[in-house]
């Protein structure tokens, strides 16, 4: 038996041979690296739930009991002990912290290992799907493996470590993992923050709560979803709050305040420190997604006249919590920018050299009102890890840090691929295998097809009922030359189902490019011009393949149907000619929702365009054949 599942139910046999029960839970010591299971809990006669220590009384185990050393009637009972848990109480199917992994799993079994003197060891928990095979019977699980060899795919343990386990469903205050336990608290911010992501709601608290302020300030900015964000804040007490948002960068700490609703907000600045509360309403001052906005107050500048030891000085009086510095700024009697030093120049130089010999005098500064995207533009370009952001007279207000341009990079980099109606998780995971998935995201035009063919059949096709007179030869000659003629404008759909989804495709591509500028208007006259143009050309190659195909197929057979096939085609490029004439629409959209600061995904643009010219094509091909 490698497996607590095989365990429960087994028959407690005493030494006289009489089943007093059967197990239903095994208690184990925490302070080891494999801990020991130290208590057999099972249940007696009427259920009645009893715990015995496993050293004292158990004398041996096989998958046919567990057998005692002693009769029943010699048998005294234990009570758990403050650093034992219950592996069916406390882990099999809770929610832990793989925390070599960095994220949350299941138990789905425990694994054991016996050793000598009949002792029993864990030595991890089975999070894979043979554990939840195993569950339902060991059997199903034998025969699932076997299957998955045949068919080359092995169905292999998933099993974590004890020493990488973090139980999260009851206090372990008092409880020593492992003596060489990697805690939850030891990880990095952003690993707890995943962790915390994955939890279930009811248990994010009890993590959090085992964080100290620090800790827990640095992972909640960690976190992507700003309602998370939110909920974990509004989870702490006001005092609490307030602490955590006053250790973490002022930055860091205006982005979460401007979540929370007025009140909330104003309440946790008041508790603050002067310097703390001033510091964060100065950057809530700016408007949003500006350089002003993601700007720290916290850097180091100097007057130029400084030397290199009043630098260092300088630096090593900054408190330990002080942002990251990447340069020393140089200013003139005024207090204006004018020069920087990296830490590399400060090292080399010698203690007694001025600033203003050593600084880069051709300072790239931005204002506080730039849009935070063209700051990261301009980092990007100088290769820089800090630019500093000035007021019209070049006095530092403060500096944006390489974290937050690169936050800033991906925050853009997720909204273009929204747009382009691909999700972030897809881009980073590729293209989803899930049928049912991959198909509504990419060729629900497909489904848009069918309900359109079957509305052309509804209008197209007589129903058979309504043709009773002509006898029923007759009327099933007529009803099938409708179905084959109402074949002609659905088979042409596709292509202007294909056609509109190139358009928005064209458009999503054309806003991306875009270079906007403040103090240019709009494209709109050009962009119409350039898609009226596209649609023209294509309506006019779709015409002329219609004309090409109807007279070659029905010009002297069926005269009548070629009429009607070329109609077909006539109305097929008359939508094409009217979508793209409309792009212009959804150029409109994208950049008034950028305006606004709304997010809208191109597959739902997409999908609008595919069905507006679905319900077009269906009224003006369906014309033709009435």
């Amino acid at each position: 038996m490698n497996y607590f599942s095989e365990m429960l139910r087994l028959p407690v046999v005493d030494a006289a041979g009489e089943k007093i029960g059967v197990v239903n839970d095994l208690g184990i010591a925490t302070g080891e690296v494999f801990p020991r299971v130290t208590a057999l809990a099972f249940q007696g006669p009427g259920k009645t739930p009893f715990m015995i220590s496993w050293r004292k009384y158990v004398e041996r185990f096989d998958e046919d009991g567990v057998y005692l050393k002693y009769p029943a009637t010699d048998i005294r009972f234990s009570y758990l002990q403050p650093d034992e848990v219950l592996l069916a109480r406390d882990i099999m199917n809770k929610q832990i912290v793989d925390t070599q992994g960095m994220k949350v799993v299941r138990v789905n079994d425990i694994k054991l290992s016996a050793t000598g003197d009949n002792q029993l060891r864990l030595l991890g928990a089975e999070v894979g799907a043979r554990g939840l095979l195993r569950a339902i019977h060991p059997l199903f699980e034998r025969v699932s493996v076997k299957v998955a060899q045949m068919l080359g795919k092995p169905l292999a343990e998933d099993i974590i470590a004890w020493s990488y386990m973090d139980l999260l469903e009851r206090s372990t205050k008092q409880i020593k993992l492992s003596v060489s336990h990697k805690t939850l608290s030891e990880l990095h911010p952003a690993d707890i923050a995943d962790i915390i992501e994955q939890l279930d709601p009811r248990l994010r608290t009890q993590v959090f709560a085992q964080l100290d302020t620090e800790q827990a300030a640095e992972a909640i900015t960690e976190l992507d979803d700003d309602e998370l964000m939110t909920e974990m804040l509004e989870g702490l007490s006001d005092r609490e709050a307030s602490t955590m948002l006053a250790t973490m960068d002022p930055d860091d700490a205006a982005a979460l305040i401007e979540e929370l609703d007025y009140e909330k907000a104003e309440k946790l600045l008041r508790l603050m420190g002067v310097k703390e509360e001033k510091a964060i309403r100065n950057l809530l001052g700016y408007e949003e997604d500006t350089a002003g906005r993601i700007m720290t107050n916290q850097f180091v500048a100097l007057p130029a006249t400084a030397t290199v030891q009043d630098a260092i000085d300088a630096l090593r009086g900054l408190d330990e919590d002080f942002e990251s510095i990447y340069y020393v700024y140089t200013t003139d009697v005024e207090g204006a920018l004018t020069g920087v030093l990296s830490m590399r120049s400060l090292v080399v130089a010698e203690h007694t050299d001025r600033l203003k010999d050593l600084a880069y005098r051709d300072v790239v500064w931005v204002a506080p009102d730039l849009d935070q995207e063209l700051v990261a533009d301009e980092m990007t370009k100088y290769d820089l890890v800090a630019i500093p952001v000035c007021d019209e007279n070049r006095h530092i207000l403060g500096i944006v840090t390489v974290d937050d341009a690169l936050d800033v990079i991906a925050e853009e980099h997720a909204e273009d691929l929204q747009i382009a109606g691909v999700s972030v998780s897809e881009n980073n995971a590729g293209e989803s295998t899930h049928a049912f998935s991959w198909f509504a995201q990419r060729q629900y035009w497909v489904l848009v097809w069918a309900i359109a063919a079957c509305a052309i059949a509804a209008i197209v096709v007589t129903p058979f009922e309504s043709l009773g007179h002509m006898g029923e030869a007759g009327a099933r000659e007529i009803v099938t030359g409708q179905g084959m003629m109402a074949l002609m404008p659905v088979a042409i759909m596709p292509v202007v189902l294909l056609a509109s989804m190139r358009m928005v495709s064209f458009v999503k591509n054309s806003y991306l490019e875009y270079d906007e500028r403040d103090d240019e208007p709009k494209p709109y006259l050009g962009f119409f011009l350039k898609t009226a143009f596209i649609g023209i050309v294509l309506a006019a190659v779709v015409f002329l393949c219609g004309e090409l195909i109807a007279t070659t197929l029905f010009a002297e057979a069926n005269p009548w149907a070629a009429r009607a096939l070329l109609d077909c085609f006539k109305g097929a490029a008359a939508v094409i000619v009217a979508t793209y004439a409309s792009a212009v629409i959804y150029f409109f959209v994208l950049f008034r929702s950028d305006e606004k600061d709304q997010n809208i995904s191109g597959t739902s643009l997409t999908f609008a365009a595919v069905l507006l010219s679905a319900i077009a094509y269906t009224v003006i091909g369906s014309l033709p054949l009435l």
